[in-house]
C-alpha cells in the first residue's frame, strides 16, 4: 500500500496546534504560503522517494562484511537526493548553512520522513542532534572543521551512550579518554546500539561519545562529550586517514531493519583522536541538546508509523468486503462498515491525530523558548514538561495503533507481504531507545512536575480545563458530551498531580510506582483537549473540515478520555500492589 502524505492534517494541526499561526501572524519572512509549500514538498520526497523504499530495506537489510555496512538498493541515492534538497537543514542555524526555520515545521517533515520510512527516518535526525550540539558547544575550530558538513549532510553524525554492562545508566559507563597533550584525547571503550554507526551513505561519519576522563569524579557528573571522526580531516578540509574506530558488528533486530544498529569499538590501536566538545566533565549537559531533539523525534516516529498503519488500515477496510452489516439489503458488506471494525478504525486516527498534536505543540514551545521576551522562559519550562510524553505516549500509541492495523487486516495482517505486520515491528522500538518510556514516565513525575515548585504544571492543567470549558459552552450538539468527559479527565489529572506533588520527596516508591499511569494520564487530557482545539478552530475557518475534525475529538473524549478515572486510582491507589509484590515476583 502506498502512503500519501496527509498534508493538509498536518499544515492544519501545525498552525492551529502548534501555534504556528501566531507566529506567522507577527509577521517575518516566513510565510503561511512558504510553510504550505515546504509542507507539500516533503510530503512529495517522502511518498514518491522515501516509501517506495520501505519494503525493500525491510527484506534487504544492512548486510555488514569486513567492518562495512551496505544499505539497501535505492538508499544512498535517496540519502543524497534528500540532503542536496536541504531537509537535514531545516531548523539548523543559517550562520552554517541552515534554513532556521521553525522547529515545529521541522517536527512536521520529520513525521513525514518516518511515516514514508521509519528506517531511513532516524538516521538524519542524530546528524540534526549532532550539529545543534556542536553549535552550541563546539569550539570555534570544531565548527569550522565540521559543522557546515554535518548541517548540509554531507556528512552524518551519531550519538554514542549505551555500552553493554550500563544500558541505560550513562553514569556507569567504561569508555575512557585520554589526553594526548596537543589538545586532543584518545578514546578506547565500546558502545553498542549505535544507530547508523557505519553505512556508506556518506563519505565520513562523525560520532559524538560519552566517555569518562581518568580523574573524572564517578557517576553522571564524571562523563565528558568527544567528537571523533570516523575519517580524520586534514587542516585543508580534505579527509585523511582511517581513526581507531570500527563496527565490529549490527544487531539483527525485530524491525527497522534498514537502519544499521552498530556495535563500535575505540582504540584497537592505541586510542581513537577525539575533540572535547564543552567541558570536561559536563559532557551530560552537551548530550541532553541531542537527547532532547531525538526523545521529540522519536516520538515522531511513533505519529509518522501510527499514520501509515492507519491509512494502510482504512483503505483496507474500505475495499475488504466480509460479512452483512446490520441494516444492508444484500450480499457482503466492506468491512469498514462493521461497528467494531468502524471502532477500531476511530481508535487509530483519533490516537495518531493526539499524539501529532502533543508532538508539535511540543516543538512549538521548542521554537518560543528561543525568544528573546519574558514569555520565553515559560516556554521553556512547556517544553521540559510535554518532551517526555511527546516521547513516551506517541511511541506507545504507535505500537498500539499498528497492532490495530493488523487486527484489522484479520488473518492478511499477519502474513508479511501486506505490510501491516512491518509497521507493528517497526515501531516497537520507539518504546525502547532515546530513553525508554519508564524513563520517561519517571523524568515527568519526579523532575518535570514538581519544576517550579508546580507552578508549569499547573499553569498548563489551567489551560486544559479552559479549553474543556470552552467546549461546554459552545453548547453545540456535534459535540455530544466532549466537554464533559475532557473535563473529567483535566480533573482526574489535577487529582493525580496534587497526588504526585505530595509523594515525590517523602514517598518516592509510591511516585515511581504510578509515573507510567501518569504520563499515559497526561497524555490522554492534554491529547483529548489539543483536538478539542483543532475542531473548535475548525468551527471558526472556512476551510477547516469541521464536521472531521469535530467527530475525532468527540470519539476521543467519549471513547479514550473516559479511562482518565481508572488512570487515576491506578497512580494513587495502585502504589502498594506494585511496591508489595515481592512475594509474586519471587516465587
Amino acid at each position: 500500500m502506498t502512503y500519501r502524505a496527509p498534508v493538509a492534517d498536518i499544515a492544519f494541526t501545525l498552525k492551529h496546534g502548534a501555534g504556528l499561526s501566531r507566529t506567522l501572524a507577527q509577521g517575518g519572512e516566513l510565510g503561511a504560503d512558504d510553510v504550505d509549500a515546504v509542507l507539500e514538498e516533503a510530503g512529495r520526497f517522502a511518498a514518491d522517494v522515501l516509501a517506495p523504499l520501505n519494503a525493500v530495506g525491510d527484506k534487504h537489510g544492512t548486510p555488514f562484511k569486513d567492518g562495512a555496512v551496505k544499505t539497501p538498493p535505492g538508499w544512498k541515492d535517496a540519502y543524497r537526493s534528500w540532503a542536496g534538497a536541504g531537509w537535514n537543514a531545516v531548523s539548523l542555524p543559517a550562520q552554517w548553512g541552515g534554513q532556521a526555520l521553525p522547529h515545529a515545521l521541522n517536527a512536521a517533515c520529520i513525521e513525514m520522513w518516518n511515516s514514508a520510512s521509519m528506517a531511513f527516518g532516524i538516521g538524519p535526525v542524530l546528524t540534526m542532534g549532532a550539529a545543534e550540539a556542536l553549535a552550541n558547544y563546539g569550539s570555534e575550530d570544531l565548527k569550522q572543521t565540521y559543522l557546515r558538513r554535518l548541517v548540509s549532510g554531507e556528512w552524518m553524525g551519531t550519538m554514542e551512550l549505551t555500552e553493554p554492562q550500563a544500558g541505560s545508566d550513562v553514569g556507569a559507563l567504561r569508555t575512557k579518554a585520554v589526553r594526548h597533550g596537543d589538545g586532543t584525547y584518545r578514546i578506547s571503550g565500546q558502545k553498542i546500539f549505535i544507530t547508523y554507526g557505519e553505512h556508506d551513505l556518506t563519505d565520513n561519519i562523525i560520532h559524538f561519545v560519552l566517555a569518562r576522563l581518568p580523574d573524572a569524579p564517578a557517576g553522571n557528573k564524571g562523563i565528558s562529550l568527544f567528537l571523533v571522526p570516523k575519517l580524520l580531516v586534514n587542516k585543508d578540509g580534505s579527509l585523511g586517514g582511517q581513526n581507531d574506530v570500527r563496527a565490529s558488528g549490527i544487531e539483527h533486530k525485530l524491525g527497522i531493519h534498514a537502519s544499521p544498529t552498530c556495535t563500535m569499538v575505540y582504540g584497537d590501536h592505541g586510542g581513537a583522536v577525539g575533540y572535547l566538545v564543552g567541558e570536561e566533565n559536563r559532557g551530560l549537559a552537551c548530550m541532553f541538546t541531542m537527547m532532547n531533539l531525538a526523545r521529540l523525534s522519536v516520538g515522531l516516529q511513533g505519529v509518522g508509523i501510527a499514520e501509515r498503519a492507519t491509512q494502510q488500515a482504512l483503505q483496507y477496510a474500505r475495499e475488504r468486503k466480509q460479512g452483512r452489516a446490520a441494516g444492508a439489503a444484500s450480499g457482503s458488506s466492506a468491512i469498514i462498515e462493521h461497528p467494531d471494525v468502524k471502532r477500531m478504525l476511530m481508535t487509530m486516527r483519533a490516537l495518531t491525530r493526539a499524539a501529532r498534536a502533543i508532538c508539535y505543540a511540543t516543538a512549538g514551545a521548542i521554537d518560543s523558548s528561543h525568544g528573546k521576551n519574558d514569555d520565553a522562559k515559560a516556554a521553556d519550562g512547556r517544553a521540559a514538561l510535554l518532551t517526555p510524553i511527546a516521547k513516551a505516549f506517541s511511541t506507545d500509541i504507535g505500537i498500539e495503533v499498528a497492532s490495530l492495523g493488523v487486527q484489522v487486516h484479520g488473518g492478511m495482517g499477519f502474513i508479511e507481504e501486506t505490510g501491516a505486520a512491518q509497521h507493528l515491528r517497526d515501531a516497537r522500538i520507539a518504546a525502547i531507545y532515546e530513553g525508554t518510556n519508564g524513563i520517561q514516565a519517571i523524568d515527568l513525575a519526579m523532575r518535570k512536575v514538581p519544576l517550579s515548585g508546580g507552578a508549569v504544571v499547573r499553569a498548563y492543567l489551567d489551560e486544559l480545563r479552559a479549553t474543556a470549558e470552552a467546549v461546554q459552552a459552545a453548547n453545540d450538539p456535534a459535540f455530544g458530551a466532549t466537554g464533559a468527559r475532557l473535563g473529567e479527565a483535566v480533573d482526574s489529572l489535577e487529582r493525580a498531580t496534587t497526588w504526585l506533588l505530595s509523594k515525590v520527596e517523602k514517598e518516592p516508591q509510591s511516585a515511581l510506582a504510578g509515573a507510567t499511569p501518569y504520563l499515559r494520564l497526561f497524555g490522554t487530557a492534554s491529547g483529548g483537549c489539543m483536538l478539542a482545539e483543532e475542531a473548535m478552530a475548525a468551527l471558526r475557518i472556512a476551510n477547516g473540515e469541521p464536521a472531521s475534525r469535530v467527530a475525532v475529538a468527540r470519539y476521543f473524549a467519549e471513547n479514550i478520555a473516559v479511562q482518565a478515572p481508572g488512570l487515576e486510582r491506578a497512580i494513587t491507589e495502585g502504589a502498594d500492589g506494585v511496591n508489595g509484590a515481592d512475594a509474586a515476583l519471587t516465587a
